[in-house]
């Protein structure tokens, strides 16, 4: 069977067919309005307590950083908005307490499950969590425990919410196989931070595999085989010692820097969405973070975060890198990621919108506590500042004047900040791409952010799967665009271009963009030690040839294939 590898690694033990219990939803019209506000108070308690557990428990075996989800966790149950929303349900429509949760989650899972945006998409699965334990717990219903895994075993399941992942065994569970889910699901990231493989997305593994089948899972290829003969199951032992071999070898790679064998530097830093995200970056040997995403510090929140809150947050990354550079990007809010507190009208086009720097233009004063509160945390390290979707250059130029104008305040008050902060731009736009020798003269560097690049110049929505065969990062029209930001700012003494998006972190984009002069790739942390590998396994000239053949090809495919059959004449492995 195939499915999504949302977690690398090889995998070969005893199904553990994870089964949740079919609950009976009540439909009668309730007489006793009042108890049933009650039932629902009380099992609210109850979760929030179980929470509190699991979340402690995740401290415990899984860090600060995963445990964190039960945060969100928590919020729910105690958003107005939700449990509010129930009990206005109850009262209304006179149903039982498990109907109206059942009615009120599945609406908010649906407003969720319905974005573009893979984040917001997969924080349906937390509501879905938070409902239905909100449901056993009204019911008084208990569900299958997965600490009392006592053999080794790998999980199927359709899902795994995160109270699953947390109160699991992690010592006994070998791998996760499940229905549904993707690479940014909480189950993904709780499998890559347990470093357990994970093949998810396959359909019907539920259906295909009975409690003790044994199961080959290959969290590489997404490859799952249910009860395989002898000759398949010696292959795939020898490919997981392989692979952990391989890891090993990563691993001694943490400490050293990102360099060719000629003597080439780059940097190799990460791309976080938290402060708790730094704790990967370190452990996988980045030497900074080249995008922390701050929208979702306002995602997470009930209110606009005000100056004070996002200066913590801000300052607690810039303190925790250690004098290592953090680019902080300003609010990308709009598209699909809307926020509850920001009214913004509907729109036809949203990601052609109101979005990102004009949605920062057009709230001016959200736009200013953002800028100095990072510009406040500079003063306790080296923050920079990035603007995303910038489409030309008298954007960059209004956004200088409303920084210089928050500089100018805090000088007012005697606050310090650092005077001589670099400020860049995301390029996603192709129009920003074409004229970055204009825009070079105006900012200290560039990111570009290949996920919208692709997206805005080949007109293909990335999340359409009629078309997403035309997302093609490594077609030509891309790297032209790529090399002709890195020229535009190597035309200008100390000024750099890093790159954010999922290409940053493709293996087999490593040699092409090093080879074009990117000077910095931010990727997910875990990506940072195969990067490193291949950029430490080749000099720069070989990386620059293999660059300009993959100018020269006509389609991504051939680009592809070209640069598979040069990294096996350099016996580069890539997994």
């Amino acid at each position: 069977m195939k499915g999504i590898g949302a977690s690398p690694g090889i995998a070969i033990s005893k199904a553990y067919v994870l089964k949740h219990q079919n609950i009976e939803i009540s439909t009668k019209e309730i007489q006793d309005i009042q108890s049933e506000v009650s039932r629902l108070k009380e099992a609210i308690k109850v979760s929030s307590i179980q929470i509190g557990e699991i979340k402690e428990k995740a401290i415990k075996e899984l860090g600060e950083e995963e445990a964190k989800i039960f945060d969100a966790h928590l919020m729910i149950l105690d958003d107005p908005e939700y449990t509010g929303q129930i009990e206005q349900i109850i009262n209304n429509d006179k149903i039982a307490a498990d109907n109206a949760t059942n009615q009120v989650t599945e609406q908010f899972v649906a407003i969720f499950g319905s974005m573009d945006d893979e984040y917001m998409k997969e924080r349906a699965a937390d509501i879905s969590d938070v409902g239905s334990r909100l449901i056993r717990n009204i019911l008084g219903v208990k569900s299958q425990n997965l600490s009392e895994i006592n053999e080794d075993v790998i999980i199927i399941a359709k899902d795994l919410t995160p109270s699953d992942t947390a109160q699991m065994n992690k010592e006994r569970v070998q791998g996760f196989a499940t229905d549904i889910g993707g690479r940014t699901s909480h189950t993904a990231i709780m499998a890559r931070s347990l470093e357990i493989p994970a093949v998810l997305g396959l359909k019907d593994i539920t259906s295909k595999a009975q409690e003790g089948d044994i199961i080959i899972l290959d969290g590489l290829t997404g490859e799952v085989i249910v009860n395989p003969d002898k000759t398949t199951l010696k292959q795939y032992e020898d490919k997981k010692n392989e692979y952990e071999n391989f890891r090993k070898e990563l691993e001694e790679l943490k400490d050293l820097h990102a360099e060719t064998k000629d003597g080439h530097l780059v940097e190799l830093v990460g791309n976080i969405g938290t402060p708790n995200d730094i704790e990967g970056v370190h452990r996988n040997g980045g030497q900074g973070v080249g995008l922390y995403r701050t929208e979702f510090l306002y995602m997470d929140s009930h209110e606009m975060p005000s100056e004070e809150k996002q200066y913590d947050a801000y300052k607690k990354v810039v303190e925790g890198m250690e004098n290592m550079p953090i680019i902080i990007r300003t609010l990308d809010i709009g598209g699909d990621k809307k926020l509850p507190y920001l009214q913004l009208d509907d729109e036809l086009n949203p990601f052609l919108g109101l979005r990102a720097i004009r949605l920062c233009f057009a709230e001016k004063d959200l736009f200013k506590t953002q800028l100095r509160a990072i510009l406040r945390a500079s003063a306790h390290g080296k923050a920079l500042i990035m603007f995303p979707m910038i489409s030309n250059i008298e954007e960059v130029r209004q956004a200088k004047v409303i920084l210089e104008e928050c500089k100018s305040e805090l000088d007012t008050e005697q606050i310090a900040y650092d005077k001589e902060i670099k400020v860049g731009i995301m390029v996603e736009i192709p129009s920003a791409a074409v004229c970055a020798d204009i825009i070079a003269k105006e900012v200290d560097f560039f990111s570009i952010g290949t996920n919208d690049l692709c997206q805005y110049t080949l007109a293909v929505d990335r999340m359409n799967e009629n078309v997403s065969y035309l997302y093609q990062p490594f077609n030509p029209a891309i790297l032209r665009l790529v090399k002709n930001v890195i020229d535009a700012s190597h035309a200008h003494k100390g000024k750099f271009t890093g790159m954010c998006g999922e290409m940053a972190g493709e293996p087999l984009a490593a040699l092409i963009l090093l080879g074009l002069g990117l000077d910095e790739f931010s990727m997910s942390a875990s990506s940072i030690p195969q990067i490193k590998k291949i950029i430490r396994s080749v000099t720069l000239k070989e990386a620059q040839e293999i660059a300009k053949k993959a100018l020269d090809l006509a389609t991504a495919d051939e680009v592809k294939q070209m640069v598979q059959l040069e990294l096996n004449k350099l016996n580069i492995e890539i997994v």
